[in-house]
């Protein structure tokens, strides 16, 4: 990977993060640690276990509708829910070699 292309991603994920802390922290946990304060929010470190990752950016530009009631809509611009995105996948645990 080309150094800029690395600075790059990593400027997306710093914006993906900056975004999950202004917008999902008082009910997720957004970081690589730590239990989400909301008892029903799933932890953003276990999002890739329960859903595809990368169909979730439709659903971050289209409107997240949720099942209950404390959790607002969220709408970002594409450019926003690709930064969410690649911050989802940050925290992803890295694939073993060849895999």
């Amino acid at each position: 990977m080309s150094p800029g292309l690395a600075a790059a991603q990593d400027d997306q994920v710093a914006e993906g993060r900056a975004l999950v802390q202004m917008y999902c922290t008082d009910c997720h946990a957004t970081e690589l640690t730590g239990e989400s304060p909301h008892a029903t929010a799933p932890r953003f470190r276990d999002l890739h276990l329960r859903y595809d990752v990368e169909h979730l950016a439709e659903a971050l530009v289209e409107g997240i509708v949720t099942a209950h009631p404390e959790m607002p809509q969220f709408e970002f611009d594409p450019d926003q829910a690709m930064a969410i995105i690649a911050y989802l996948k940050s925290l992803e645990p890295a694939q073993p070699a060849g895999q």
